[in-house]
């Protein structure tokens, strides 16, 4: 899987409106938090708004905040709302992709792939993150010294 900076932008951003609590939180200090290109940002932000994760408001008393508690947020909503489907295959979902011969099972193979996906990205929250306490199955992949390998 490739991680789009767009996904990785929009997760960190999210995670900075958990950590902030209730408060609205101003794109400049996002951005200058989370390194975030300003304009990027805003697209971004446009983007969570669209999906129903963030609130905004306008002016000296505005700012984002999260449209829901951050546990109540997963990873996979928030780069489903900036990025689309977790896993396809040429732009089409997985379940909808044929194969014949041979190679009729990697249709299972891409099912896998993003069952697997979705086992990480739907169990870890922003508050997981915020509050630096992945879920134990997260965890005990990152102990699997082949996990660290960069192949």
């Amino acid at each position: 899987m490739r991680v789009s900076a767009k996904a990785d932008y929009a997760i960190r951003a999210m995670v900075e409106l958990a950590a902030a609590g209730g408060g609205p939180v101003k794109a400049d200090r996002i951005s200058q938090s989370q390194e975030i290109p300003t304009k990027f940002l805003e697209n971004i932000m446009s983007d969570l708004r669209n999906a129903g994760l963030v609130r905004s408001q306008r002016g000296t008393e505005g700012g984002y905040w999260l449209a829901k508690p951050a546990a109540e947020i997963d990873l996979a909503q928030v780069i489903r709302a900036v990025d689309g489907p977790l896993a396809n295959v040429r732009g089409y979902r997985s379940e909808a992709v044929t194969y014949t011969g041979s190679a009729e099972p990697l249709k299972d193979v891409w099912i896998a792939v993003r069952a697997s996906l979705r086992a990480v990205l739907e169990r870890v929250t922003l508050a997981d993150i915020a509050e630096r306490k992945l879920p134990e199955s997260v965890v005990a992949l990152t102990t699997d010294r082949e996990a660290w390998l960069p192949h």
